[in-house]
């Protein structure tokens, strides 16, 4: 079990400054750890605690009315959820599901907490605003692709992504989960995957794909 201590934050949240902020932090702040694939959120489940991220990456999705999810972006370590903490000051149900794409350990803070530290900690309000910023920009991005970009564009910046977040060339991936990323299909993501592999830039295994050429 990871000990939570002053030491941990300040390496993982170099922006947090204040002592009496981590102090609290460690207080009443909670260790979670969370295995590979499990949900760390849920859609129209009530939001408890907020998520800090300390080893590990969670994938964000989006749900439409039909039941499909569409991915929105990675959380990594020393970052958090705009969309968390939206809905923690909102008292409203989440929307979107959140799941460990490698085994996780994160830092869960209570709700009450967000609006009591903006209003007393700068560092914490710069934290905030800037997770909102950067999620904006990822959202803006998100829409971007989805509007302009074909879909072979579009998977091999997934593909990338995910390989840059993770640290490795070999992801535990099938066909069905990046379709569905993608809101795309099954039969086109694999055909898409099978014109990389001949291209040369990825190599193809049972539910695994390796990424061979690193540049976008």
């Amino acid at each position: 079990m990871i000990e939570l201590n002053e030491e941990l934050i300040r390496r993982h949240f170099i922006d947090l400054r204040e002592k009496e902020l981590i102090d609290e932090m460690i207080e009443v702040g909670i260790i979670d750890e969370i295995a590979e694939g499990n949900l760390v959120m849920d859609v129209g489940r009530y939001i408890r605690s907020v998520p800090l991220i300390i080893k590990g990456t969670v994938r964000i999705m989006r749900e439409d009315e039909e039941g499909r999810e569409l991915f929105l972006y990675y959380l990594k370590p020393g970052e958090t959820c705009a969309v968390s903490l939206t809905c923690c000051m909102a008292q409203e149900r989440s929307s979107i599901r959140a799941i460990a794409d490698e085994d996780t350990v994160m830092l869960r803070i209570p709700v009450e907490k967000i609006d009591q530290w903006s209003s007393r900690y700068t560092s914490w309000k710069n934290y905030v605003m800037g997770t909102y910023r950067q999620r904006y920009e990822e959202l803006l991005y998100t829409i971007d692709s989805i509007a302009f970009m074909k879909m072979d564009e579009r998977l091999w910046r997934y593909l990338i992504e995910k390989s840059a977040m993770t640290n490795r060339n070999d992801l535990q991936i099938t066909h069905q989960e990046i379709a569905d990323a993608l809101h795309s299909t099954r039969e086109v993501i694999s055909r898409l995957l099978k014109a990389l592999e001949k291209q040369g830039r990825i190599q193809l295994g049972r539910n695994k794909i390796k990424v061979i050429e690193e540049e976008l």
